[in-house]
């Protein structure tokens, strides 16, 4: 049987800013009203990166509104978020952002298994000019694509 996984938001522009090297599947430490904010898909991130803090990585700048049904017992938008991975990817996370250029960025939330999860990637900032090279290989393959469509009719 199939995971049922059920997106919640992209960074669509995080893969065009940064060149991604690994990706990792993880769990998110959330209190109860902030998973009513994740249903109802009111989470923003375009700022948001991972920190590796005492053997433990946290997500910083995630924005997570309030509910606005809940009691005063609100959470907190702007809370930094523990992320939930085993020791060893741990480690092997921490050597690479040891290492000069590499960041943890966010690419993905989504649910899985009614769990809320964060796809995180290893991620590597992009010059101007392969940016620019990225757009050039992206026109060049939809003309290509085209063309064959158009040799078919």
């Amino acid at each position: 049987m199939s995971e049922k996984i059920k997106i919640i938001a992209q960074n669509r522009k995080a893969r065009h800013d940064y060149t991604v090297d690994d990706t990792y599947e993880c769990g998110i430490e959330l209190q109860g009203t902030e998973v009513k904010s994740f249903r109802d898909g009111k989470i923003s991130f375009p700022d948001a990166w991972g920190e590796v803090v005492k053997g433990e990585i946290w997500l910083r700048s995630l924005v997570v509104a309030e509910n606005p049904f809940s009691s005063i017992f609100n959470h907190d938008p702007g809370r930094n978020k523990r992320l939930l991975l085993h020791k060893d990817e741990i480690k092997r996370i921490t050597r690479k952002v040891e290492e000069k250029g590499f960041t943890l960025i966010p690419l993905s939330f989504y649910f899985k298994k009614g769990r809320v999860k964060v796809e995180l990637g290893l991620c590597k900032g992009k010059k101007a000019y392969d940016k620019r090279a990225g757009i050039r290989e992206k026109d060049q393959k939809r003309d290509i694509e085209r063309e064959f469509r158009h040799s078919f009719r």
